[in-house]
């Protein structure tokens, strides 16, 4: 009776986008050489995991450009360079808070004081 309750069973709905992200670390580790994947795949991986997904569906199609493909490529990028900059001044903080906090004092004072 157990085994008719599995049969029965729909699959995770996850399964697929587990399998994509592992497969996409797997050839990243095997590009790259390295033993985990990249910290960048964190910022990146919104635009690294579809291009790859994308390229291996369809390797014919690897260069076709489609009409706007421009403007939103450079959405994504603004967008990805955002993370990276909140990244960075997340890692700035935890590297020297106190130097931090008085170049961020000083940017406030500089706005409040007329020049």
């Amino acid at each position: 009776m157990a085994t008719a309750d599995r049969a029965n069973q729909v699959p995770d709905p996850k399964h697929g986008l587990e399998h994509a992200f592992g497969s996409h670390r797997y050839h990243e580790r095997r590009a790259s050489g390295r033993r985990r994947a990249s910290p960048g795949l964190v910022v990146m991986g919104s635009a690294r995991v579809i291009s790859s997904l994308a390229t291996r569906l369809r390797p014919e199609e690897g260069l076709v450009l489609r009409a706007g493909y421009l403007s939103r490529w450079q959405e994504l990028r603004a967008d990805l360079e955002a993370r990276r900059e909140s990244r960075r001044k997340q890692r700035r903080f935890r590297h020297d808070p106190l130097s931090y906090l008085r170049a961020l004092e000083q940017r406030c004072l500089q706005l409040l004081l007329p020049p």
